[in-house]
C-alpha cells in the first residue's frame, strides 16, 4: 500500500520536526540574550579566583577584557537569532536553502546536551523525510 503524496503547497507533517525545534532554540537564544547584561559582575569577581585556581600572576586576564567579551557575546547571540528566524521562516515557505540551514543548525546544536542534543536529532529527522525534502525543493 503506497502513501498518497501531500497536496502541492501543504506542508508536510513532519516539517514540525524542524520548526518547533527552530522556534526552541530561537527562545533560548532570545533569553539568553537577555540574561546577558547581568554577566559583567558576575564575571568580574569570577576572573580573579580563576586567576588563582590556574597560578597566574596578577594582571595575565585584565579585568578591561570583560565589557568586550560582552559586546561579542551579544552580537554573535544577535546574529545567531536572526539566523534562526530566518531560517524557520525559510523552511515554512517551502525554500531549499532553509532545510540546509536548519541541517546545519541541527548539527550545531547536537554540541548542546541535553536538550540540544535532542533537539538536533528531531531535527535531523525532520529535515531529511522525503515528504520535507519534496515541498523543500519547490
Amino acid at each position: 500500500m503506497t502513501v498518497p503524496a501531500p497536496a502541492p503547497g501543504v506542508p508536510p507533517k513532519r516539517l514540525n520536526f524542524l520548526t518547533i525545534p527552530l522556534l526552541v532554540l530561537l527562545l533560548y537564544s532570545a533569553f539568553s540574550l537577555l540574561a546577558l547584561p547581568f554577566l559583567g559582575p558576575q564575571l568580574q569577581s569570577m576572573l580573579p579566583e580563576l586567576q588563582g585556581q590556574l597560578g597566574l600572576p596578577g594582571e595575565v586576564l585584565p579585568l578591561s577584557l570583560i565589557p568586550t567579551v560582552l559586546w561579542l557575546s551579544f552580537a554573535l547571540t544577535v546574529l545567531q537569532i536572526l539566523w534562526l528566524y530566518y531560517t524557520r521562516r525559510a523552511v515554512l515557505e517551502g525554500r531549499g536553502w532553509g532545510r540546509v540551514s536548519s541541517i546545519v543548525v541541527a548539527v550545531f546544536s547536537l554540541l548542546l546536551f541535553p536538550l540540544g542534543t535532542v533537539l538536533g536529532l528531531v531535527m535531523l529527522i525532520g529535515a531529511f523525510d522525503r515528504d520535507v525534502v519534496a515541498y523543500t525543493r519547490r
